[in-house]
């Protein structure tokens, strides 16, 4: 992202977020902020012309609800375990910690300066209060290590954390991708991470590769490029080989079953738009 501006592609999927709450029903993933942390401006335009009917639009919508939800989901089974932390990395206009339903749950939002500074503003405006139970932690990924950015945040490295981490790895290089997942590998047992990612365009067919191409373009417009892919067997493999015991890949199909089967509208993830990956020590 450009320095000391907010990620744009985060306020689109924060669009696309408060978009789902008022087009789909029933709803892959509640979120009764959504609307509101977008600001009164976005909120009135996405409720007069929603422009979200393009079957590219409900697509990519369908994808940002559903991992949204995976990774919730498995936030309360490691909470069910006993895990206390969370952390959200790249978190944008995330709206967890302001409805989180855990009691005991620590929340650790980690971002980039800018885009955090931006939240922040967006917060105040629309009334959302900071709960106690949040620690913002600003990092450049490019630039500082987990490590680094959780030095003073009160973040216990000895104890069992959740991390999600969407929309994020494809904006990375190898290297500071790695370099977080090394850190989260390193984590107590019990810990996990929920990340989407970017497929090799040279593993896609020649329609995939068109749509991942348009995607491509329009984040690069906001000075975002996409420039990490991977091959999801190998990185498994490298997952396993850092120290995460388990992993779990879904694409499309696996996202469809799971939260779209049998709707009557026709909402579904298509084609190559996001793969996701869970990995647990």
């Amino acid at each position: 992202m450009q320095e000391r501006t907010f990620s744009r592609t985060a306020q689109r999927v924060a669009v696309r977020r408060a978009a789902h709450q008022l087009l789909d029903l029933p709803r892959v993933f509640d979120d009764p902020f959504a609307l509101r942390i977008i600001g009164s401006e976005a909120a009135e335009e996405l409720r007069s012309n929603p422009k979200e009917h393009h079957a590219f639009s409900r697509a990519f919508r369908a994808f940002m609800a559903a991992r949204s939800r995976y990774a919730e989901d498995e936030l309360a089974r490691a909470v069910g375990h006993g895990v206390m932390q969370y952390v959200v990395l790249g978190a944008g206009l995330d709206t967890f910690a302001y409805r989180n339903p855990h009691a005991e749950l620590r929340v650790f939002e980690v971002d980039h300066p800018a885009t955090q500074a931006w939240k922040r503003e967006q917060l105040e405006s629309a009334g959302i209060a900071i709960p106690p139970s949040l620690t913002f932690v600003p990092i450049d990924f490019e630039r500082e290590t987990l490590a680094d950015g959780f030095a003073h945040s009160g973040f216990n490295a000895k104890a069992a954390a959740f991390f999600s981490w969407l929309g994020v790895t494809p904006y990375l290089t190898r290297d500071a991708c790695m370099a977080t997942l090394s850190f989260i590998a390193k984590m107590p047992a019990g810990s996990g991470v929920v990340f989407d990612f970017a497929v090799d365009p040279v593993l896609l067919n020649a329609g995939q590769r068109q749509a991942l191409d348009a995607l491509s373009a329009r984040v690069a417009r906001y000075g975002e490029p996409f420039q990490l892919f991977f091959n999801p067997e190998k990185l498994q493999d490298e997952l396993k080989a850092m120290g995460f015991h388990r992993t779990d890949f879904l694409q499309g199909k696996e996202l469809n079953e799971r939260y779209f089967k049998d709707r009557k509208d026709g909402l579904l993830v298509r084609g190559s738009i996001g793969h996701l990956m869970g990995a647990w020590v």
